[in-house]
């Protein structure tokens, strides 16, 4: 059975078997403890936050059956824009927060006779630019007590 649902959308752009059926994603996040050095002693570090968040989308497309050159477009105009989009997972429709598109990267093989390319390999690179959720949350819970 052919499916014909939401894998996940970035803003006004959803990924699906149609557009961009993506084979990978990674998440990347990190936490900054700065540190002090301290005559005599070990240095002191400090929790100071959430550094940042990155998310990477990779996987092939195969214009005769999924989204092509048009859906990639689509993707580089949203980031040629500059705009912050909300991330939202098709499983379980949670905004997994707001992202910016850094970088797109295409490799296109496998040539048709007019040079259109039969298989483009592609790979997205997402940057959260919204405050961590859980840590919102966290505040307002830990804020009653």
């Amino acid at each position: 059975m052919f499916q014909n649902f939401a894998m996940m959308s970035l803003g006004y752009f959803v990924f699906t078997r149609q557009t961009i059926p993506y084979q990978n994603t990674s998440r990347e996040m990190s936490w900054s403890h700065p540190s002090n050095e301290r005559i005599g002693k070990m240095p002191v570090s400090q929790f100071t936050g959430k550094a940042g968040e990155t998310i990477t989308i990779d996987g092939t497309l195969m214009p005769e059956v999924t989204g092509g050159r048009f859906s990639m477009m689509a993707l580089e105009l949203m980031a040629e824009q500059g705009n912050a989009y909300p991330l939202i997972s098709g499983s379980s429709f949670m905004i997994q927060g707001w992202f910016v598109i850094e970088s797109i990267s295409q490799n296109a093989t496998q040539f048709f006779a007019d040079g259109a390319p039969r298989q483009i390999d592609f790979s997205m690179q997402l940057k959260r630019v919204d405050s961590s959720t859980l840590a919102d949350i966290a505040d307002e819970v830990l804020g009653y007590f």
